[in-house]
């Protein structure tokens, strides 16, 4: 049984593995859009349930078929499994880009609307991922009948035995994998696992090739324990099965994945927006999901467990989350994810006891339970991220996620145990109706929640209105995103015909675009982010009805890609820290070999970055992959003396003087850029930034080795390993430390 351990432990490692590196390619190649990672993440899963349906069957259909044992062992059709799996990682990259391929074609001329869009790319993605992930899915039905034909006393609780390996391996699968990708680049990390797959299948193979051991024996001849054989299950066993099972497989499922996309928008002000703080969620689920198992495994329930103060409890768990994010409980914020803990260990120890009871054994009744537990996956997210998040919101979405479970719990319900239930139903409501969300602490604020994000619009007056995404603060109203657009307007050497701002924000740096009198288009991911405009901006009803207006709600590297438009300029604002999952996207060479296409001849690009901090690669890489898209680079710190604006162009960029640039200005740019100051005059507020001017080489010599971001080297989003090096941030993260023992926030 080791070996299956074994087995199933590598494979939970790279499942993750390539469930993370699979949606980063996806998004590169699709959009970085909620509906494109809900496609990707739902194929994976559909693919994961059908594979482990059809293979149970198949199994099934090939044991009733022939009283004697099947020509091709089980173990050996798992090492097919595996080695598919394996030649995946290497394929699927290939099928991303030939099905964008396809796409850009389809796109050519007239592109195609947005819903038909992703329903293209729903079918080429689904096409591409479903096959593979269902050899995933189909790993545990075929181990466990290599385990009924060579073990098969161990076979009555084999699944939760495979499941135990699985999870522990998605634990480290869950941050690993971070490493490596830092270390190796996306390919690279597929690469990886592709070589584990290929070890398990090649392990399995040899293994299936010694002599199949006779029941009653151990290995080596020897006489057996005399632990009985597991008998196998009769049809009767099998239609004796209560349909109650299948519900709590399904709804195990449906609630883990579906307050898991509540879990990211409530803890995000605690872990912030990098890789590692979805990673932390994901290895705190996955681990205690394990030790659940593991309780299990070790323990010996009756058929009557889980018990219904059991059930309710898990509606307690389901909120829990609620009372540690409650801003007024004094807790150092990193630990509030804690929360987590208490239902995932429940959902870890529920699962595999009822899919034991399912199966007893047997691949087909494993597979078809699991297939029901995944379908609960599937559709969790869904409901959740599309339906009762921009409904109800985070509270209220964890509340429609917990009240089945207390009803459940009143399932002949004895009265002697009658209060157990009905006291953890009331502590459930308690923790809804007495707890407060992050955002309460604001105040004057604006709320919105939407299947994207939640957003605050947030602060009284102009230096305190801020707005925060899922708790982020994302900007406020300073003039440097006013600069972001009057900078390169005022340094085209000819009057501007139209602007395009990607990432809307407050809305400054679009409202400055459409202050030069020029049809100007501006694109946002987050549609609640425009919706807040007028809390910032007294006249944002009138900017917005203005006919030169055009505002886009979509991914701004996507909406490039369809679009045939060419601009004069284009602003990039992403969104902070430079450190944010999949921002760099809008930094990579890639993204910049799609904004020269869309430049109109003597264009000019404006990056904006707001700086790593001390982390010295990061602008070095940032700064080597516009030198090395664009022949023409410019960079100067912002007015306030902080940040960088690089200015990029296929044509020379001139040195205009601060009077020349203040000069191309129209009268309604001038105010719109004097509005905040912080200088009187345009000429000398652009001199700020011109005598701040800094040299392009001398920022990549900063760090000289580090390789140019791209879609494959996302160097400002993966930093552990770097950053552990260096002793500024080793410092830093200890006085962090310090700061969190001591009370401080």
């Amino acid at each position: 049984m080791r070996w299956y351990f074994g087995f199933f432990f590598v494979s939970g490692f790279c499942s993750i593995l390539y469930e993370l590196v699979w949606l980063r390619l996806a998004m590169a190649q699709f959009a970085v859009t909620t509906a494109l990672i809900s496609i990707v993440l739902s194929a994976f899963m559909i693919g994961l349930g059908s594979g482990s349906w059809g293979a149970g069957r198949y199994m099934r259909g090939r044991n009733a078929a022939s009283s004697i044992p099947a020509l091709i062992p089980a173990l050996r059709l798992y090492a097919l499994a595996e080695l598919l799996i394996g030649l995946s990682a290497i394929l699927v990259p290939y099928e991303l880009v030939w099905g964008r391929t396809l796409l850009e074609k389809l796109d050519a001329g007239t592109p195609l609307p947005s819903a038909a869009y992703y329903v293209a790319a729903g079918f080429w993605i689904g096409l591409t991922l479903v096959p593979w992930c269902a050899c995933m899915g189909a790993t545990f039905p075929l181990a466990m009948a290599a385990i009924r034909e060579n073990l098969s006393r161990e076979s009555a609780r084999s699944f939760s035995y495979l499941y135990l390996a699985n999870v522990l391996g998605a634990v480290a699968g869950a941050a690993i994998p971070l490493l490596l990708i830092e270390l190796l680049g996306f390919q690279g990390t597929l690469h990886v696992g592709a070589v584990l797959n290929l070890g398990l299948a090649a392990t399995a193979f040899c293994l299936s090739l010694r002599p199949r051991q006779q029941a009653g024996q151990q290995a080596g001849g020897r006489p057996a324990a005399t632990a009985p054989e597991s008998p196998v299950p009769t049809q009767a066993s099998a239609a004796s099965i209560p349909a109650w099972s299948y519900y709590l497989l399904f709804a195990t499922g449906f609630t883990s994945m579906g307050v898991e996309v509540v879990w990211i928008r409530l803890f995000t002000p605690a872990l912030g927006t990098v890789v590692y703080a979805f990673a932390t969620i994901l290895g705190l689920y996955l681990g205690a999901t394990y030790v659940g198992s593991l309780i299990y495994r070790r323990g010996k329930w009756g058929d009557d467990a889980p018990g219904n103060f059991f059930l309710a409890s898990l509606a307690l768990a389901v909120l829990l989350p609620l009372l540690l994010c409650d801003p007024r409980l004094r807790l150092v914020y990193p630990l509030r994810v804690v929360a987590i803990l208490p239902f995932s260990l429940a959902v870890g120890f529920v699962t595999p006891m009822i899919l034991d009871r399912v199966s007893r054994g047997d691949p087909d009744r494993a597979g078809r339970g699991y297939a029901v537990n995944i379908i609960g996956c599937v559709l969790g997210p869904l409901v959740s991220g599309f339906l009762l998040l921009p409904l109800l919101g985070e509270r209220f979405t964890l509340l429609a996620f917990a009240l089945p479970w207390i009803a459940v719990s009143f399932r002949k319900l004895q009265p002697q145990v009658a209060l157990k239930p009905v006291f953890a139903g009331l502590l459930s409501l308690a923790l809804v109706l007495d707890t407060k969300d992050f955002e309460s602490q604001y105040w004057p604020r604006e709320v919105r929640h939407d299947s994207t994000a939640t957003v605050t619009a947030a602060g009284a007056s102009r230096i305190q209105k801020q707005l925060l995404v899922n708790g982020i603060g994302m900007t406020g109203l300073t003039p440097i995103t006013k600069m972001i657009a009057h900078l390169p307007l005022a340094f085209l050497p000819r009057p501007p015909k139209n602007a395009l701002v990607i990432c809307f924000g407050m809305g400054t740096t679009y409202r400055a675009a459409l202050s030069w009198n020029v049809p100007s288009t501006a694109v946002e991911l987050v549609p609640s982010v425009v919706a807040v405009f007028p809390f910032f901006f007294a006249d944002a009803h009138q900017v917005m009805s203005s006919p030169l207006s055009h505002v886009v709600v979509d991914d701004g590297r996507f909406y490039m890609e369809r679009s045939n438009q060419q601009y004069d300029v284009i602003a990039i604002d992403p969104p902070p820290p430079v450190e944010a999952a999949a921002s760099s996207l809008l930094y990579s060479k890639q993204f910049y070999a799609i904004a020269k296409l869309h430049l109109a001849p003597g264009g000019i690009l404006q990056q904006w970055f707001p700086g790593g901090g001390q982390d010295a690669a990061i602008l070095a890489s940032v700064a080597k992959s516009l030198r090395e898209s664009f022949p023409y680079v410019r960079v100067f710190h912002s007015v306030e003396g902080w940040g960088y604006h690089f200015l990029a162009s296929q044509s020379p960029l001139p040195s205009f003087s601060p009077a020349t640039l203040a000069s191309h200005m129209p009268p309604s740019a001038v105010a719109d850029l004097l509005e905040w100051g912080p200088e009187p005059y345009a000429e000398r507020q652009f001199a700020v930034v011109l005598n701040q001017e800094l040299s392009l080489d001398d920022l990549i010599e900063k760090a000289p080795g580090v390789p140019a971001l791209s879609d494959d080297r996302p160097v400002n989003e993966y930093y552990l390993l770097r950053r552990s090096r260096d002793p500024y941030f080793r410092r830093v993260v200890w006085q962090r430390i310090l700061a969190h023992v001591g009370g401080q926030s």
